[in-house]
């Protein structure tokens, strides 16, 4: 079974909240006045790391809100395409940059919220048969489950990884 393959929703959900709890306890004790922080070892500070993660999570549920409400869902967005997700991250950072570290991670927190009631929402069908959605693609891309993974579980476990790299390299408050 790949990574991205689960055997129900409430497996999806149950590996999305672990690895969110885990990966937000990573930020416990990282100061605010190293929010933006940058250091040669991880390519992202702890702001812009939740920042990413809250643009995707926004973006996804906003296509499948359009959708639902009958309108045509562009992809990647209105603003950017698949070849432009730089600037898509830059605009990420952008809205979030006057957010502190602590308001940031309750964002976070709330947003993680709406993404669990958002999978919670859906059917098995819904989630894993491709082609349920237009934003999905045809049916040679991915199903629904596989988008939310792509999009929640997996970042949270990699980016756990890239915080724990970052810390390693700066002081102890």
């Amino acid at each position: 079974m790949a990574s991205y393959e689960y055997n129900s929703k409430q497996e999806l959900l149950d590996t999305i909240h672990t690895n969110y709890i885990l990966f937000d306890a990573e930020f416990t004790g990282i100061s605010d006045r190293h929010r933006n922080l940058r250091i040669p070892e991880v390519d992202k500070t702890p702001g812009e790391i939740i920042a990413y993660q809250l643009g995707w999570l926004h973006l996804v549920m906003g296509w499948d809100k359009a959708e639902l409400a009958g309108r045509s869902v562009p992809m990647l967005s209105a603003d950017y395409k698949w070849n432009q997700l730089g600037g898509l991250y830059q605009s990420f950072y952008k809205e979030y940059e006057s957010y502190t570290l602590t308001e940031l991670r309750g964002l976070l927190r709330q947003a993680e919220q709406e993404w669990l009631a958002w999978v919670g929402s859906l059917t098995e069908e819904e989630l894993f048969t491709q082609g349920v959605r237009v934003w999905t693609g045809s049916k040679d891309n991915w199903p629904m489950a596989r988008w939310i993974h792509i999009n929640s579980a997996a970042p949270f476990k990699t980016f756990r990884a890239k915080i724990r790299k970052w810390k390693k390299h700066v002081p102890a408050e």
